[in-house]
C-alpha cells in the first residue's frame, strides 16, 4: 500500500508536444489513520485470492462479500505495518535476500527459478521483493507487541510439563479445518438467532459433504479465512483453548459445533489425525547484553556503546558478566551476568536466533540490532536433549506460548482495528 501525503501524484504526462492519452487515477478504497488503502491494492489481492481458489478447487463467494472481506484485511495489514514503522522496523536488503532464498528453497527451486516464476503470474520482481519486505516487517511488528502481552507462570510450565511426562507416549497430532461466523457483543436478538441458524445451517452441509474450504472462504471471519478454514496440523496443546476444548473424544472426519464463543460462533472439522515422534532437539547458552536506543541515545551511540564493551571484554579489562550487570537493559537477565540459560533458538526473534545459531561457542558477536535494541551476544554451549526434564520444560513453555500467542495476537488485532482511523471512500463515505 502507498503512503500519500497531501494529494495525489498526477498521472497525466506531456512529453515534448505530443499529448499522451490519460492515464486514469488510482482510487482511494479507505482511508487508514495516516495512511490509504487503493483500489491496486484490492485488484491485486482478488487477483491472488482468485488464483488461490482456481488452483485449490474453489468457490469464491460473491464479489460484493469478497472485495468486503479483501478491504478489511488490508486494512488490518496497514495497521500493523504503520506499527511496524512508528518502532523503526526496517527490513535491509540482506536479511531480505535471506528470506527470498528461504522462500526458494522451500519451494524446491533456485532463486532465478523462484523471480521466473513470479513475474510469469504477472507481478514485477521488484514489487515482489517490496511486498514480502512489508511482510517481514509486519509479523516482526505483530511478534514484539504480542510477545509483551504473554505471561507464562512457572507454575504454569511445571504443570504442563508433569502431564506431558505422565503421557510418556506417543502424542496425536489433529489437522483442524475452522469456520468462525462473527457476533458482536451488542447484536440483537433477531442478529443473534440469524447467526446461529446459519451455523447450524453450515454443519449440516459439511456432514452432507460439502466442501469445507469453499464455505470457510465464503462464510468465514476467521484468521485462517483466506487459507479455506485450514490451521494445518497441531498438537491439543498449541490450539487456542476453544479448539482444545472441543477437539477431546472426536475422530478424523468429524464435523465439531456450532460452539460459541465472545467473537461468534465456531465450525471445526478433524481432516486428519496422526501420531508424533520425539526428536532430539538443540539447545543453546547464551548470554547477552542489550542496549536500547533512545532520545538521547541513538542507534549510532548505543551500537559504538557495545563497539567499546567487545573491546573491553577480549582486551580483558572487564568481564562479560560485569558489564551485563552493569550496563544491559534486559532486567530479566542482567542480574545474572546477562545469562539466558539452556534455550531452543526459537523462543528468540529472527535477529538474535540467527546470531544464536551461527557463533561459534565462545564468540562474542558483533552489535546487532533487533526490535527490542541494540546487542552483543556470546554462545557457551550447545547440547542434544532428547526427552529430558529439561527438554519437556522447555517444550512445556512453547506450547503454553503457542496457545497464549495465538490468543493474544486476535486481541491485540481487535484493539488495533478498534483504535483505529478508518474512513471508507465510497457510497457511505462514513468513518470507522
Amino acid at each position: 500500500m502507498k503512503k500519500w501525503k497531501l494529494c495525489l501524484i498526477n498521472l497525466f504526462l506531456i512529453p515534448h508536444l505530443a499529448f499522451a492519452a490519460p492515464a486514469e487515477l488510482d482510487q482511494v478504497v479507505a482511508v487508514v489513520n495516516d495512511g490509504v488503502i487503493l483500489k491496486s491494492d484490492v485488484d491485486s489481492m482478488h487477483r491472488t485470492v482468485e488464483k488461490n481458489a482456481l488452483s485449490q478447487g474453489q468457490t469464491l463467494p460473491p464479489e460484493k462479500e469478497l472485495n468486503n472481506q479483501i478491504v478489511e484485511r488490508l486494512i488490518t495489514e496497514e495497521l500493523q505495518y504503520q506499527q511496524a514503522e512508528k518502532m523503526g522496523i526496517r527490513i535491509d536488503d540482506p536479511r531480505l535476500d535471506q528470506a527470498i532464498s528461504k522462500v526458494a528453497k522451500d519451494n524446491g527451486e533456485s532463486v532465478e527459478a523462484l523471480r521466473q516464476s513470479v513475474m510469469k503470474e504477472g507481478t514485477s520482481w521488484a514489487t515482489y521483493r517490496e511486498q514480502l519486505r512489508k511482510e517481514i516487517a509486519i509479523a516482526e511488528a505483530r511478534n514484539a507487541n504480542v510477545r509483551r502481552r504473554i505471561n507464562i507462570l512457572p507454575q504454569e510450565v511445571d504443570t504442563l510439563a508433569a502431564q506431558l511426562n505422565k503421557k510418556n507416549q506417543a502424542q496425536v497430532q489433529y489437522h483442524i479445518e475452522h469456520i468462525q461466523l462473527a457476533l458482536s457483543d451488542d447484536a440483537d436478538a433477531t442478529e443473534r438467532k440469524a447467526v446461529a441458524n446459519e451455523a447450524e445451517d453450515l454443519v449440516n452441509q459439511l456432514k452432507n459433504g460439502a466442501n469445507f474450504a469453499s464455505l470457510a472462504l465464503r462464510y468465514s471471519k476467521g484468521p485462517k479465512a483466506f487459507q479455506g478454514g485450514d490451521w494445518g496440523w497441531m498438537r491439543l496443546e498449541e490450539m487456542p483453548t476453544i479448539f482444545a476444548d472441543q477437539i477431546g473424544g472426536h475422530g478424523n472426519g468429524a464435523v465439531i459445533g456450532p460452539f460459541r464463543s465472545g467473537v461468534g460462533y465456531h465450525i471445526l472439522k478433524i481432516a486428519g489425525v496422526k501420531g508424533l515422534e520425539t526428536v532430539a532437539v538443540t539447545e543453546t547458552n547464551a548470554r547477552h547484553i542489550l542496549i536500547k536506543p533512545s532520545i538521547i541515545l541513538s542507534d549510532d551511540m548505543a551500537k559504538k556503546e557495545l563497539e567499546g564493551m567487545v573491546k573491553d571484554i577480549k582486551s580483558g579489562r572487564k568481564s562479560f558478566a560485569d558489564l551485563a550487570k552493569q550496563y544491559s537493559q534486559d532486567p530479566g537477565s542482567a542480574a545474572n551476568g546477562g545469562e539466558l540459560g539452556w534455550q531452543t533458538s526459537d523462543i528468540y526473534v529472527p535477529e538474535f536466533k540467527e546470531q544464536v545459531d551461527t557463533l561459534p561457542v565462545g564468540q562474542i558477536s558483533e552489535p546487532f540490532k533487533t526490535v527490542h535494541g541494540w546487542h552483543i551476544v556470546e554462545v557457551e554451549g550447545r547440547r542434544q536433549v532428547d526427552r529430558t526434564d529439561a527438554a519437556v520444560k522447555n517444550r512445556a513453555y512453547n506450547l503454553l506460548f503457542r496457545r497464549k500467542f495465538n490468543e493474544e495476537a486476535q486481541a491485540w488485532l481487535q484493539e488495533l482495528r478498534a483504535g483505529a482511523y478508518v474512513e471508507m471512500m465510497g457510497e457511505d463515505n462514513s468513518a470507522r
